[in-house]
């Protein structure tokens, strides 16, 4: 072990590894403590990818495909779209699968798609899918919300919420919480537990269910669980892991500005909303599953975030995997920490929607 670095025995991680041991005390669940004083941010070790996941990063270069953010929002859609389900597991059969509309505040019918793996009256998890607020749909999120219906034995409904350039700040926030509450109102007609709800989403989607919780939180509307994978939570993207990661894999600092360009005013960026770390007070807010990438320029942000809804006495489940980047858990037939993740968010479900 290099000189001046400190081990963690129960995870087995040294104060040089950097994610689960950022601040005192460690986030691993011995609860121990490290001193990272003697390791500056600039000499931390780039964490390296398994191999696995190099595997996939080195056929995404050969591949040769222009990054999104060199294509117009409407051909970046249509090419996150056609790559979407490449690497993903198969489709898990359901007993239902169910398109529906919710109507927004404004009347626009939001396209929805409802997942069960029976016919019983389930909880229902409103999930609200990635893509830097301008790509992403049903569609390329339809396997991921398969499997956490048939590992959890919930219900899922994921939601078209509007998309920028078309729809900026703060519509898609709009489009989440009309779509919450809808579910939390019409159980029945959606032949749910109306008594038991969650919320989650992965990366923009895991910042909407974030927000979602703080605004079910003020309306007096009781959460189980939100599910926040990779989620962006800051204003500013000015965390060490933003640095280090810059320029990948799969997401750039390019890209993050290019997502963020099509979305909000930079004079917004600093509203709660958009940054959920902004927040005032999380004191209250459902209890949390927070699934992060290592290898991700968001990775710290997600960190800061637990530790914001623990310091205001919010449970927190925080899991970490190693040597992987953002969107991995889109990724099972190559990536195994994909089904690893699989089963701990179902397993979060299960337990937070559990009579």
């Amino acid at each position: 072990m290099k000189e001046g670095t400190v081990r963690c025995e129960p995870c087995n991680l040294t104060s040089a590894d950097r994610l689960a041991h950022e601040k005192n005390p460690c986030r691993c669940r011995a609860g121990l403590s490290l001193d990272m004083s003697a390791l500056p941010v600039t000499t931390r070790p780039h964490p390296p990818l398994t191999p696995k996941m190099a595997g996939v990063v080195e056929r995404m270069a050969r591949a040769g495909h222009p990054p999104l953010d060199a294509l117009s929002p409407d051909e970046a859609r249509a090419a996150y779209e056609k790559g979407a389900g490449v690497l993903e597991v198969p489709k898990p059969a359901l007993a239902r699968v169910e398109d529906l509309t919710i109507a927004a505040r404004d009347g626009h019918a939001l396209p929805a798609r409802l997942y069960a793996p029976s016919h019983d009256a389930l909880p229902p998890l409103l999930y609200l899918h990635g893509g830097g607020f301008t790509v992403g749909s049903i569609a390329t999120h339809d396997t991921l919300c398969r499997v956490l219906a048939a590992r959890s034995g919930c219900m899922v409904v994921s939601l078209d919420y509007r998309l920028a350039p078309a729809h900026r700040f703060p519509t898609a926030v709009h489009d989440a919480w009309d779509a919450l509450a809808f579910m939390a109102s019409n159980a029945q007609r959606l032949g749910a537990d109306g008594a038991r709800l969650a919320v989650g989403g992965d990366s923009a989607g895991g910042t909407l269910a974030a927000v979602c919780a703080i605004l079910a939180r003020d309306a007096r509307l009781p959460l189980a669980l939100q599910l926040l994978l990779y989620p962006g939570t800051t204003a500013r993207q000015d965390t060490d892991s933003h640095r280090r990661f810059a320029q990948g894999p799969l997401l750039t600092e390019r890209l993050i500005r290019w997502f963020f360009g099509q979305y909000i005013d930079e004079n917004d960026r600093d509203d709660w909303r958009f940054a959920p770390l902004n927040a005032d007070d999380v004191e209250g807010v459902a209890p949390a599953w927070i699934g992060l990438a290592e290898c991700d320029p968001v990775v710290d942000e997600g960190v800061q975030y637990a530790d914001k809804l623990r310091a205001a006495g919010v449970p927190v489940d925080l899991e970490i995997y190693r040597g992987v980047i953002h969107e991995f858990i889109k990724m099972g037939r190559a990536v195994p920490e994909a089904h690893t993740a699989h089963a701990h968010a179902a397993q979060a479900l299960k337990e937070a929607l559990a009579p």
